[in-house]
């Protein structure tokens, strides 16, 4: 690993704060690289004078059962709404313009690292374009739409139908991207990353049963590159694109790579939200195995019941 880090030992018992001071800039700029999304709606309205209405919008979007993490990051950034999403989801959205000029000020000083790069710029020039209120006429709302077919999926049927002239914008190139800092690490774990206990069938345990600890970051293949780099930057693991897939993963299931660096790394820059209880756990398991406990009945027990109330299992 290619940071010094101060280890407490007794990482197991180790609880982190939660709240607005354990939220590190970066942390957010990471998260944001996982989870956030810049997006452009443009919808016909034949109130309007132009006959469009434009919407910008910087989104977040969790199960509800991370709600103190969004109220976390609104917070932090001071702007913004939670909103409900779904029967099941909430969303933290920052939509004018005035607000929207907070966001771009956290991510140009805070750059991200991911291909979601490209999409910020593009929407930071939208963002610009509102602000001069040229979305008020024909030829900015042309510039908009155009930005619009680079970003995320591009436009839909209709407004391909509507502006069959417009031509895309050249998408901002995201080059040899790096981690710089392991707070970015940290929040984009807390994004993308799962903490896995595995049980498997192994007919040459005595128990027949085998346990196995994952970490797992999965990202669109698109950012190969970048997800490459963290075998390099944690010092371990491995990145495996996946057939016929858009996407890889990054993996470590090395026992000793797990205890000696990816948990000291999440002791000192945390998880937050609803999967750093995952961390946890997966932590309790991790001494039970480096005590050899998951050889005996009752320790493969324990480390059942640990599994079941992990990840979708949490209530």
């Amino acid at each position: 690993m290619n940071q010094n880090f101060n280890l407490n030992p007794n990482y197991v018992a180790t609880e982190f704060s939660n709240g607005t001071a354990a939220l590190h800039p970066l942390w957010i700029t990471g998260f944001t690289d996982g989870e956030g999304c810049f997006t452009i709606s443009i919808n016909r309205n034949p109130k309007l004078k132009i006959g469009w209405r434009i919407k910008q919008f910087f989104k977040i979007s969790l199960h509800k059962k991370d709600k103190a993490l969004l109220e976390y990051i609104q917070n932090y950034l001071g702007v913004g709404n939670i909103i409900k999403h779904g029967p099941q989801s909430i969303q933290f959205q920052v939509q004018s313009v005035e607000d929207l000029k907070v966001i771009i000020n956290h991510f140009d000083k805070y750059p991200l690292i991911t291909q979601k790069r490209a999409d910020y710029e593009l929407f930071k020039q939208a963002v610009e374009l509102m602000e001069q209120k040229e979305h008020l006429t024909p030829e900015g709302l042309a510039k908009i739409v155009a930005l619009k077919a680079s970003m995320n999926t591009g436009l839909s049927e209709e407004l391909k139908a509507a502006f069959p002239e417009i031509l895309p914008v050249s998408r901002p190139s995201v080059l040899n991207s790096k981690i710089k800092d392991p707070h970015w690490l940290a929040g984009f774990t807390s994004g993308e990353g799962c903490f896995l206990v595995n049980i498997i069938n192994s007919s040459s345990c005595r128990l027949g049963f085998q346990v196995q600890l994952v970490f797992q970051l999965t990202q669109h293949s698109r950012d190969e590159q970048l997800m490459r780099s963290l075998v390099e930057y944690v010092g371990c693991g491995k990145y495996y694109t996946r057939s016929g897939k858009n996407f890889g993963e990054f993996l470590v299931s090395t026992i000793s790579d797990i205890t000696d660096k990816i948990i000291p790394f999440f002791q000192n820059f945390p998880v937050q939200g609803i999967k750093r209880l995952d961390y946890l756990d997966w932590c309790k398991v991790a001494e039970l195995m480096k005590n050899q406990d998951h050889l005996t009945v009752e320790g493969l027990e324990q480390i059942r019941t640990i599994k079941v109330g992990m990840n979708k299992g949490r209530s």
